[in-house]
């Protein structure tokens, strides 16, 4: 029995990829992170209010979208304070959201839980505290998950990934077929390349559009199928993005029908009309055996026909010599009939029964259709980038009007370069015949892509990254900097291909026509050995007669073995299709150079499905221009605040009076936002203890506008004073303000600027 090593085929290479992009769509998707950011908040988180506020107010660094269950208050229980009604406060480009609170709430600490969905689409969430009186225990429960995270963050980072995917392939394989390699268009491998592409964007867009609703709230797979919520999503930016994905996607089917069908048909029989076929003459359009010249059609009997005519005949007629005798309204020599009133030439240079032109007529109607179908796949193909430009990071920020267009084009370069290269790896691999134009015409295609995409890529770069400090300091711009080194690794492997491209002959076709001869040579000596046999042998029965008995015998011999052995069949059946592989493996592997290419494009696409995942991880991250500019609202406060030591000043005070002279020193310890401990001293003449009436102490925020947040000490001893658990809401220069009274009239307020961390 004999064994042949595996084939990996283009489904399987196909599979490969998808099942790798995957993998890299879950290592890169498993939470959103935000692209909007809280900028602040009032009440502040921590902040210790001695009286209830009256509302709650979130300020953000973009444009979100909220419900009036988007921010929620809960009190040290977890029962609802707000009253579910959400109020737009935003003003001069702030953007600013606040719920109002119910009356006379209690002491204790209140938690603020907020979600809202940044204008590029992605999930954001967040809580603080805030105290009125003092802090309490809470028995609030935030959930763990984040915004946009666990298995629905996940499943939707991978669908995703499966849409830029998708859409490459689809995009640039059709491009590659209608601008290098028009006949790419009636093979099967680059076929199923693009709709291969077609249906992984749809099924994706789809996966997408279910899953929007649980992605952005709950994050409960089974909301995927929640009526209401998919309403819901209909009715927000990226929900009409998607839907309208869909729209052109429909018409992108009636696109692929055409381009591999009528398109197909007139890009074949354009090339038979231009080209000779294997070992041909020019205009006869008929394959002739080498060394014969291209009407030699009548040197074989056709099935059921007589030798001398290669054409059939029907059942009870005699196969005269169409090469010999005038066809009905033709001309001798010709065997093949043509119209009254033409002459019987070859049917590449007639016009067919079917009413189709001459090979320019052919031609000039392929022309037309490729041009239809050009303009028609740009402007369908640029409807389906747009869906991703009109609601992702292209549609905010700074400059979106020309922001969302050159996303357009980043995205078509992309696809162009990308796409096209995964239909030439298919190609190359299965149909090592591609002719060395196709490949040079590719080259220059990818040579412009590379070339778009450097101009919008470095205008994107600017523009979500915008400064040198936030390519290295914020995670959007690290992994921009992966996204570029590999960038570069994909055109140096580039470059290496189009080495090879320029040193691609035109041997491989010359190799398939050579070996296709050699077929039909050893075909035809077998026929002939076998005739003169059956001559020898019986010299009485006419060779038309005995050829066809031969005939017979052999398709009766070959319709008897499968029914008589099936198993022995589908053996040979197996047999055969692996030494028809392997011969094509011979075939393709025999030129050095398109071997050479075709491994140098292997690795591009492996480096092309990283890139893509990257890119990928690119749109879920926070563009670094927004992450600083919150930092810097966000962490103004905080960059200002010393590190956490317990403070200790003394300051000088006279009342005026008698005795009204002297010092009080302050400590509070730890010195930190939060609890902290108090101890005041104060002395008189003589360094001596001084008992004052009354000492109260006040804090100020000035830059927050905190404050005066009023304190009167408990007396320890003579000239003791001491407060615990004093809360200190935030970090920063705070200015305390000490009053000592020593008599009925007699008081004095000192003051001083103290950081406490």
């Amino acid at each position: 029995m004999t064994t042949t090593a595996p084939r990996v085929g283009t489904a399987t290479l196909l599979r490969l990829l998808l099942i790798t992009a995957a993998l890299l769509g879950t290592v890169h998707t498993g939470t959103a992170d935000a692209h909007a950011a809280l900028t602040g908040s009032n009440p502040k988180d921590g902040a210790v209010l001695a009286v209830a506020p009256k509302d709650v107010t979130l300020t953000f660094s973009e444009q979100v979208a909220l419900g009036n269950d988007s921010i929620r208050v809960l009190d040290p229980r977890s029962r609802r304070v707000d009253t579910a009604e959400l109020k737009d406060l935003g003003g001069e480009g702030a953007v600013s959201y606040g719920v109002a609170l119910e009356s006379g709430l209690p002491d204790g600490t209140y938690t603020v839980a907020w979600q809202a969905v940044s204008a590029d689409s992605h999930p954001i969430a967040g809580a603080f505290t805030f105290s009125v009186g003092a802090p309490s225990k809470t028995v609030v429960e935030l959930p763990k998950q984040q915004a946009g995270g666990g298995l629905v963050g996940a499943l939707y980072g991978i669908a995703r990934y499966a849409a830029y995917a998708g859409f490459t392939v689809l995009v640039g394989g059709a491009a590659f077929v209608l601008a290098c390699w028009p006949r790419g268009a009636g093979t099967r491998a680059v076929q199923r390349v693009v709709v291969y592409g077609w249906v992984t964007l749809t099924a994706a867009t789809l996966a997408m559009l279910l899953l929007r609703n649980p992605y952005t709230g709950s994050g409960d797979p089974g909301d995927a199928f929640d009526l209401a919520g998919l309403q819901a999503v209909l009715a927000t930016k990226t929900g009409a993005a998607l839907v309208s994905r869909l729209l052109l996607l429909g018409v992108a089917a009636l696109f692929v029908a055409v381009l591999f069908g009528a398109y197909a048909k007139r890009a074949t029989g354009a090339e038979r009309a231009t080209e000779p076929a294997a070992g041909g003459t020019p205009g006869t359009g008929h394959a002739t055996k080498p060394g014969t010249t291209g009407t030699a059609d009548a040197t074989e009997p056709a099935a059921g026909g007589t030798p001398g005519t290669g054409h059939a005949t029907k059942p009870g007629t005699t196969g005269t010599a169409d090469a010999t005798e005038p066809a009905a309204g033709g001309t001798p020599g010709t065997g093949h009939a043509t119209k009254p009133g033409t002459t019987g030439t070859a049917d590449a240079t007639a016009t067919d029964e079917g009413g189709r032109g001459t090979p320019g007529g052919r031609i000039g109607e392929k022309q037309d259709l490729a041009l239809g179908l050009g303009i028609g796949g740009t402007v369908v193909a640029a409807g389906i980038a747009s869906t991703w430009a009109l609601s992702e990071h292209a549609s905010t920020g700074i400059q979106p009007g020309v922001a969302m267009p050159v996303d357009v084009l980043h995205l078509l370069a992309v696809a162009a370069w990308l796409g096209g290269l995964t239909a030439l790896l298919v190609a190359l691999h299965r149909v090592p015949s591609i002719e060395r134009a196709a490949v040079r015409r590719f080259s220059r295609v990818a040579f412009w892509s590379v070339a778009v995409l450097a101009a919008t890529g470095l205008y994107q770069s600017w523009r979500q990254v915008g400064s040198w400090s936030a390519l290295t300091g914020t995670s959007y711009g690290r992994l921009l900097l992966v996204k570029i080194g590999l960038v570069t690794v994909l055109v140096g492997i580039a470059w290496i291909s189009r080495r090879w491209t320029a040193r691609l002959s035109d041997r491989a076709p010359a190799a398939a026509g050579a070996h296709a001869a050699q077929a039909d040579n050893a075909q035809a000596d077998t026929a002939a050995e076998a005739d003169a046999e059956a001559a020898t042998a019986e010299p009485a029965v006419p060779r038309p007669v005995a050829a066809g008995a031969a005939r017979a015998a052999g398709e009766a011999g070959e319709a008897a073995a499968p029914s008589g052995d099936p198993v022995r069949a589908a053996q040979l059946a197996r047999q055969e299709a692996a030494m028809a592989a392997a011969g094509r493996k011979r075939l393709r592997d025999a030129d050095r150079e398109r071997s050479g290419l075709r491994r140098s494009v292997l690795a591009e696409a492996g480096v092309a499905v990283v890139l893509l995942a990257v890119t990928t991880a690119l749109t879920s991250t926070e563009p670094g221009r927004t992450e600083e500019r919150a930092t810097l609202e966000r962490g103004g406060r905080t960059s200002s605040a010393a590190p956490a030591k317990p403070v200790d000043v003394t300051l000088p005070f006279d009342t005026g009076g008698p005795n009204g002279r002297g010092t009080a020193r302050l400590t509070v310890s730890p010195g930190r936002s939060g609890a902290n401990e108090l101890r005041l001293w104060t002395r008189g003449p003589g360094d001596r203890p001084l008992d004052a009436p009354e000492v109260k102490i006040s804090f100020t925020l000035v830059a927050e506008k905190i404050g005066p947040l009023p304190l009167v000490p408990e007396r320890v001893a003579a000239g003791h004073w001491s407060a615990s658990n004093i809360q200190i809401p935030l970090p920063g220069e705070w200015q305390v303000r000490i009053t000592v009274r020593t008599s009925d009239i007699d008081q004095t307020t000192v003051e001083k600027n103290v950081r406490i961390g």
